[in-house]
């Protein structure tokens, strides 16, 4: 359902049942699926292409061009999943020739002024809370919850799983299944009560709780307790993916946290 009243580039690519409201802009080069709502004042720029069933509020801009000094003009995207709600005021920019698109998944919630910069990949079922920042590059796994005014460094890379505390300047990657928070980011615990919903056993809760201890509870190194984990610890998905974690990190992972060192 169109309203007279929006602006519809003639190339867009517009499904039957979308609903658009009043003062809306779509450029050229934009897909819209099934089932989609686009509110009021909101903005979608060239190169965007957005799943079906996605709720886009008021004032969200999708599809501007990076603010990133390297970027020229080339051809980029964004693509944004099935299911995603996304709330007021956001901002998410197209890529840039680092990777060619920034990509938000399916059933995700970006809420009220999150901002998502150029080539950034957010998984599925992911949540950024009010006014999270995620700077170029950030890699943000499956179900990973962010607190609120939390800002993100660029590559930084943040497993699935993750709950991060409000509030947290985010400056090395955050392995999958944990809780983080405090100043400067630490490791505060296994993310239990998260991994309960998704219906994680309790053994396998205790087993990722029993490798944590070795990264940042026995005062070992990363690689100390990698060797220990592979020759101590049985064979498991979360195991083998929490060693591949580390192992890949570009930035390091964040320490535990020892209040007579803070």
């Amino acid at each position: 359902m169109k309203q007279p009243l929006a602006y519809i580039h003639p190339d867009a690519k517009i499904a039957p049942n979308v609903v658009i409201e009043p003062f809306v802009t779509i450029d050229k080069n934009v897909v819209i699926e099934e089932g989609t709502r686009i509110g009021s004042n909101v903005t979608i720029l060239e190169g965007t292409h957005i799943g079906k069933n996605c709720n886009i509020f008021p004032g969200a801009v999708i599809g501007a061009v990076p603010q990133d000094l390297k970027f020229v003009g080339e051809d980029t995207t964004v693509e944004i999943g099935d299911n995603t709600t996304i709330r007021e005021f956001v901002t998410i920019n197209r890529g840039t020739k680092a990777k060619g698109k920034t990509v938000v998944g399916n059933n995700c919630l970006l809420m009220a002024y999150v901002h998502v910069a150029h080539d950034a990949i957010i998984g599925n079922n992911v949540i950024l809370v009010n006014a999270v920042q995620v700077a170029g590059e950030v890699v943000i796994d499956d179900f990973a919850i962010i607190g609120g005014m939390s800002a993100i460094h660029q590559f930084v890379h943040i497993g699935a799983h993750v709950m991060v505390a409000g509030g947290t300047l985010i400056g090395k990657d955050v392995p999958p299944y944990v809780k983080a928070g405090r100043e400067r980011i630490s490791y505060v615990g296994v993310n239990s009560i998260g991994l309960r919903r998704r219906t994680f056993s309790n053994d396998q809760i205790r087993d990722i709780q029993n490798i944590y201890r070795y990264l940042f509870q026995m005062g070992l190194n990363n690689s100390e307790a990698i060797e220990r984990i592979e020759a101590e610890m049985p064979a498991s998905k979360e195991r083998d993916e929490i060693i591949l974690f580390v192992r890949n990190s570009q930035r390091g992972i964040i320490k535990g946290y020892y209040p007579d060192k803070a």
